[in-house]
């Protein structure tokens, strides 16, 4: 019902808006829309492809991208670069700036981001960008419920025009599914299946705030792993080691689990009796961890394997019971680093620069803390991060300390994989000794000198 509510009244909105667009916006136009939606795991990643032209005598210095409010809670990562043509991004180290943006005579019922160009577009200039963006928690499984023996089944919702306060010359949309079993999807015009991939269009001479709707009901077996919280302590020692901690709360996020579990019947047909669940999770670690651990509260969990090559190691780590819809679990994992991999120098400070993320793939992180942990001593802290956090510091009370050793703490929701990017906690200099590597301030306080 909550679905068909939605659907209606973004629906609604959208056919009053559309009949007064206001003209400040009717100077940039959308010569060509290529989107592909990528529903292929429980996170939906969303790649559009837009081709902006300044048709106005004015320049243009920004591109704003248009987002239902309803689909906007459960925004997760945004980002926009530049595109030289033929897929290729002209510089991936360089996203182009986005903020949230307010533009008048626009209802509160979608939510709006400008995207800063980097050179203003004369009259009759044109640029291609890329846009990326990231959604957790819309499919919603239908039915809610299912036994062990059922599929899962979920439902996505969307637009087969792209959402814009432009106009649109040409447009088409792709979805992409993880299985060609579809229970139902959305019969518009242009519209065409090939294998497990939707296409519709393409599309012309679109009006602005044109929208489509349309419904794809489809089968996923994909885990719907999602961690309410993770709690990572990245602790720095005086020796030269990094200790990395994470604690998991994990919970089966897709169709819930009804009836009774058959233990025996999953272990005789598990792609069958279980196919809704998942038993293993993968994290991509640093290439040179080492002393890799992996427990809960009853103590170590022995079902797990790690493989390692020059450039990664991997961790498979099974829970002590498959997990099913609704099904939770909680467990630790912890590995040491070397120290010498994320302490660096620049400018006459060292910083280390470590990752954000989880190293779980796919997982989705409804609240996650990080705990940087500096050596006892530790001053003039400060950090670089590459996206908004909440950020706050902490004491922690560890061994042979007398005054404690400072904490970095750094908070996120809504936190999926495009996250995993490296953060930096700058510091005073280091002193590099033959045998260690030890954090120390530059002037040290004479307290076992002085009686």
């Amino acid at each position: 019902m909550g679905f068909r509510c939605d659907l209606l009244l973004l629906f609604t909105t959208l056919v009053l808006l559309s009949t007064r667009t206001p003209t400040v916006l009717s100077d940039v136009i959308l010569s060509k829309v290529d989107r592909r939606i990528d529903l292929t795991s429980q996170i939906v990643r969303v790649t559009s492809t837009l081709k902006v032209e300044n048709a106005g005598p004015g320049p243009v210095s920004e591109v704003l991208l248009t987002f239902p409010e309803i689909q906007a809670k459960n925004l997760a990562y945004l980002k926009a670069t530049l595109n030289e043509g033929k897929g290729k991004v002209k510089n991936t180290g360089s996203n182009l700036p986005i903020n949230v943006s307010n533009p008048e005579e626009l209802p509160p019922s979608l939510i709006f981001h400008s995207v800063s160009l980097p050179k203003a577009l004369g009259e009759g200039d044109s640029l291609t960008i890329d846009v990326l963006a990231v959604f957790t928690h819309v499919l919603r499984p239908f039915p809610e419920e299912i036994t062990q023996a059922d599929i899962q089944l979920v439902l996505f919702q969307d637009t087969a025009h792209y959402l814009s306060p432009y106009a649109v010359k040409v447009q088409s949309l792709t979805v992409k599914l993880p299985k060609a079993r579809i229970e139902m999807y959305t019969k518009l015009e242009n519209t065409n299946i090939h294998g497990s991939d939707i296409k519709y269009g393409p599309y012309e001479n679109v009006p602005p705030f044109s929208y489509a709707p349309v419904v794809v009901h489809f089968e996923t077996n994909q885990p719907f792993a999602v961690a309410q919280e993770l709690v990572r302590e990245i602790e720095i020692s005086h020796w030269g080691n990094v200790q990395v901690t994470e604690h998991y709360n994990i919970v089966h996020g897709g169709a819930k689990s009804k009836g009774e579990f058959s233990r025996l019947d999953f272990q005789a047909r598990p792609h069958l009796r279980g196919a809704s669940a998942f038993r293993n999770l993968v994290a991509k670690l640093p290439p040179r961890a080492h002393s890799i651990y992996y427990r809960d509260e009853i103590g170590n969990i022995s079902t797990s394997n790690v493989w390692g090559d020059p450039k990664k190691t991997e961790l498979l780590i099974e829970p002590r019971y498959p997990l099913f819809g609704g099904w939770r679990t909680t467990f630790t994992i912890g590995y040491g680093l070397p120290l010498q991999d994320f302490l660096f120098g620049s400018e006459g400070k060292r910083f280390l620069n470590f990752s954000f993320g989880s190293p779980i793939n796919d997982l989705v992180t409804d609240n996650l803390i990080v705990k940087v942990v500096l050596p006892e001593g530790s001053d003039d802290i400060s950090i670089s991060t590459p996206f908004p956090v909440k950020q706050g510091q902490e004491t922690k009370i560890s061994h042979l300390d007398v005054a404690g050793r400072p904490v970095v703490v750094l908070e996120k929701t809504n936190v999926v994989p495009e996250h995993n990017q490296y953060f930096q906690v700058l510091l005073l200099p280091i002193l590099i000794s033959m045998n260690c590597i030890e954090v120390l301030k530059c002037e040290l306080r004479p307290l076992l000198l002085q009686d």
